[in-house]
């Protein structure tokens, strides 16, 4: 039997079993070490006699039950470290004094005192030196190449910093990922060894990627601003290895995830945008010590806002949602979560999160919440925004958008609330689609509320463009498709979009919500547009695949063009004019743009009524058409009708709008 199986066999064993072999050990190396320092201090090998004999042969019978004590057998070998050994020497001095002192008791003459100094560091020798010997032995049969029949990956670390020397401490010990060595840009740790792994510069990347087999890359730069990870993901991407990040160790200490929660490369480091940090007078000023209202308070936005406003201390929080399951979600993730300020207990207590089921249609409900509860800040997150379900479906979108901002925003005046926030879209600048006209109508009904004196709530809308991994995204589609296999599919390879992640957007809303003074329409600062084609192909290299092209017929993932959808711009927009001026928050800007008047906006929404009422989709088409500047349509009415499979030569037409 091969030491290495004889490893296995040790390591397969039940714990209990584990300890008695460590114990059986320890009191071999007890005598050895006792032997050992008779023999140096006599300087020849010594022979014991009775009854030094039986003074060494009880020494082990005194030293076990005192490492049972401090706790020797309850480590775990494999991953001892230093505050381990010095349990070791504390136990082993404690063990020699004793021993010195009962020996000498006993009466026996023929043991020198030095032995008892020789016999103390001998044993912490033998005792803790077994243990880190163990340790080395177990870690390099876990860090062989041929360790992937062990199921671990071979890992490259970028960054050789105290992030990255963490991280590598961390992987040491888990079971799925194996670290092999350190890059790092830094020459003065280039040609050195880490933790007992080497340290290469970029430039060894490809001969390390083949003669260590490395199948991921994991990024080590918690603080490295979010261009710097940008610039250092691009030059990963022609390599064929799956780019990875973990959280930061201080979350790992806190056990507040796994070493094995691995995460991809987030897609806000692909796009370069580093964070402006708030600034807490705005995002304080609307919500701390307030009663505060969400609308759309389990969507994408809507639920992000949520997590925002709590951490700023709200006197009360109500999440008002119509879907029954992502109400449940996000009331449980606030009431529950440790991030958040007093216990679950407390919030339920105290009522501070008030999930309430509800639909923004109904008014009366909305007035008889806010005067109840005294809501002073209101966030109107709810809406359709899926611009091809939503040209398929324009009443139910006409219903959702417009007068389900409508109707909050009337219930707002009614009720006294200060601040009224629509959360409105890129997509409301010269629309192309029915979701883009009414979101701007909707930013209509609010300009012109805005303007009637007998108003007292401050309206402002903020709009921004996509938002990274929001619900219908192209991002979650991506990750499926490549984890299905492909094709990854793009509408057009001109297409591009601004992108923005959910938390950055949810911030600035609540700061540009603070500067309202009534009317207003904030733009947020989406940074550079993205093509969506670069995105998916970023996307595909990064998690270790090739795109399959007609360079590559042999890639792994082939990116399919499928036309634009009903509706689709290929670029986006955030102003519908030039007239724009600088806030005091350099990522939002205030837009001044042309809005109506209440009188003639309300006749605009008695003939939606009607319309919505009959199903007449052209009245609604002729509405948009006239109240939203810049409206041009791609599909016209006829486009919507759509034939029943089982119809007939252009029988059983069914109008999906009209449903």
């Amino acid at each position: 039997m091969t030491i290495t199986r004889i490893t296995g066999w040790l390591g397969d064993l039940p714990r209990p079993y584990k300890q008695l072999v460590m114990a059986a050990s320890d009191a071999l190396l007890l005598i050895m070490a006792l032997w050992a320092a008779f023999s140096l201090r006599l300087g020849t090998l010594y022979v014991p006699q009775p009854p030094v004999l039986w003074v060494m042969l009880a020494a082990p019978l005194l030293a076990i039950p005192l490492f049972i004590r401090f706790g020797l057998y309850r480590a775990i070998v494999r991953y001892i470290g230093l505050k381990a050994i010095w349990v070791v020497v504390q136990a082993v001095s404690l063990y020699a004094l004793t021993w010195a002192v009962l020996a000498f008791l006993s009466g026996v003459e023929s043991i020198p005192r030095s032995v008892i100094l020789i016999n103390w560091l001998v044993a912490i020798l033998l005792i803790g030196g077994s243990r880190m010997l163990a340790r080395w032995w177990f870690l390099r049969l876990q860090s062989e190449p041929d360790a992937s029949v062990h199921g671990r990956i071979s890992v490259l670390i970028y960054g050789a910093g105290a992030s990255g020397i963490q991280l590598a401490t961390a992987l040491s010990f888990s079971q799925q990922y194996r670290p092999v060595a350190f890059i790092d840009d830094n020459p003065a740790l280039q040609g050195h060894q880490i933790n007992g792994l080497p340290v290469f510069a970029f430039s060894a990347l490809d001969k390390l990627i083949k003669r260590l087999r490395v199948r991921e890359i994991m990024l080590a730069m918690p603080s490295a601003p979010r261009s710097r990870r940008k610039m250092i993901i691009r030059r990963l991407e022609p390599y064929s290895v799956h780019v990875k990040t973990l959280p930061g160790f201080t979350e790992l200490a806190d056990g507040r995830v796994k070493i094995e929660d691995v995460k991809e490369v987030e897609i806000d480091d692909l796009l370069g945008r580093d964070h402006v940090e708030p600034r807490p007078e705005l995002i304080e000023a609307n919500v701390r010590d307030k009663v505060v209202m969400v609308t759309g308070a389990g969507g994408s936005i809507g639920s992000e806002l949520c997590r925002q406003i709590l951490k700023h201390h709200p006197r009360q929080l109500l999440l008002y949602e119509q879907n029954e399951y992502a109400l449940y979600n996000i009331d449980h993730e606030l009431i529950h979560a440790p991030a958040y300020q007093g216990s679950s207990a407390d919030r339920v207590a105290q009522r501070q999160v008030l999930p309430v089921l509800g639909s923004v249609l109904d008014q009366a409900r909305l007035e008889r919440l806010c005067t109840a509860f005294g809501v002073q800040t209101l966030y109107h997150a709810a809406a359709y925004k899926h611009v091809p379900m939503v040209e398929m479906n324009p009443v139910a979108a006409i219903r959702n958008n417009i007068f389900g901002t409508l109707h909050p925003a009337q219930a707002a005046i009614n009720t006294g609330v200060e601040s009224f926030v629509l959360i409105s879209t890129d997509k409301a600048v010269r629309p192309t689609n029915t979701m883009g006209a009414s979101k701007r109508f909707a930013e209509l009904i609010l300009q012109a509320l805005s303007r009637r004196q007998d108003v007292g709530t401050r309206f402002s809308m903020v709009r921004f463009g996509n938002v990274l991994d929001s619900s219908g995204s192209v991002i979650p589609l991506f990750r499926r498709q490549i984890q299905n296999g492909g094709p990854v599919t793009v509408t057009d390879p001109r297409i591009i979009r601004y992108f923005m992640t959910i938390p950055e957007a949810a911030e600035l809303v609540i700061q540009a919500g603070a500067m309202g003074q009534g009317g207003d329409v904030f733009v947020l600062d989406m940074g550079e547009p993205v093509k969506i084609l670069d995105l998916a192909q970023h996307m595909i290299r990064l998690s270790g695949l090739e795109v399959r092209d007609e360079e590559h017929p042999d890639g792994d993932i082939a990116i399919e063009i499928t036309g634009l959808r009903p509706g689709e711009k290929l670029f986006e927009e955030l102003l519908i004019g030039d007239n724009v001026s600088e806030t005091c928050h350099p990522a939002i800007m205030r837009a001044e743009e042309d809005a109506l008047d209440w009188s003639r906006l309300e006749a605009y929404l008695k003939r939606l009524d009607a319309a919505v009422q009959s199903f007449d989709q052209q009245t609604i088409r002729d509405v948009l058409l006239d109240a939203v500047k810049g409206f041009n349509p791609q599909c016209g009415i006829e486009d919507l009708v759509y034939k029943n499979a089982v119809g007939m030569a252009g029988e059983n037409v069914l109008e999906i709008g009209n449903l």
